[in-house]
């Protein structure tokens, strides 16, 4: 069985130019809920596997067994009417055992090969040569880390026309996958905005500009019911702010392009459903 990617999107969610903490707090819920079914799932799974190889040896014995009966004439009068019912039961059982089984790797694993595909996509649209765009999956989601320095001068939420290029090779991967939702994080270093306006720190300016990245891919023909603007502000830093050079690191929008959660947990929940009420 490959390798089981677990869905997970540890993100504060907003649906407009607000970061709501209850919409953040529901979807923490709803992908630990996730989380534990998918782990409940791979320990019924590995469980099942170790029955159907028992079961497999035992089904090879008995049709071995009925082959040999079948073979000799004078044997098989010692096959009685209800022994071969019940072996042919047995065999029966192991099949829908099995079916079931598959049916649940072929729902754990498909998330594993669209996750695959849409990375494939994504390094080929957008490159892989650029040290200041990261592709890379974690737990079974797909992220794409673009620097700041991409995107916005410093201190700005609004998006610079190199950036513009790169946020349409990400539109085409998006608008390929209709079934995908695309979050855009905003983050910055721990320097306090001194900005004026309407902005009142980084928390603000983190969120508008992902909601500034939102606009861009809205105006690439991406659909904004597919949208999601987060802002985390300087609280998930990829290194320590003592040196410009990390703090730079840090400031950085974060793309995640993952499945909707819902269809995966309806898959699996039905599967499991499915495998229990066999057993």
């Amino acid at each position: 069985m490959k390798k089981i990617l677990l869905l997970s999107a540890s993100a504060m969610l907003i649906l407009s130019s607000c970061v709501s903490k209850k919409q953040f707090t529901d979807l923490q819920a709803k992908q630990k809920e996730t989380q534990d079914l998918l782990n409940s799932a791979t320990v019924k799974l590995n469980s099942c596997l170790e029955d159907r190889a028992t079961s497999t040896a035992r089904a090879k014995a008995l049709e071995e067994q009925v082959a040999d009966l079948r073979k000799n004439n004078d044997n098989l009068t010692m096959l009685s009417s209800k022994g071969a019912s019940n072996i042919e039961k047995t065999l029966e059982s192991i099949k829908e055992k099995e079916l079931k089984i598959n049916r649940l790797q072929d729902a754990l694993t498909q998330k594993d090969s669209v996750t695959l595909a849409l990375v494939t996509s994504l390094k080929r649209e957008v490159g892989i040569n650029d040290p200041d765009i990261e592709i890379n999956v974690e737990k079974g989601v797909v992220f794409i880390s673009i620097a700041d320095k991409l995107l916005f001068k410093s201190g700005s939420y609004n998006v610079t026309a190199q950036a513009k290029e790169v946020l349409a090779k990400v539109a085409k991967v998006v608008n390929s996958k209709p079934d995908f939702e695309c979050m855009v994080e905003g983050h910055t270093d721990s320097v306090p905005y001194k900005g004026n306006g309407v902005l009142l720190d980084n928390w603000d300016l983190s969120v508008k500009r992902s909601t500034s990245i939102i606009r861009v891919l809205q105006t690439l023909d991406v659909n904004p019911a597919q949208l999601i603007a987060a802002g985390r502000a300087d609280y998930v830093p990829l290194v320590d702010n003592d040196t410009a050079e990390n703090r730079a690191k840090n400031r950085r929008t974060r793309i995640v392009v993952l499945p909707k959660i819902d269809q995966f947990y309806d898959m699996i929940e039905k599967e499991m459903k499915n495998l229990s009420a066999g057993n």
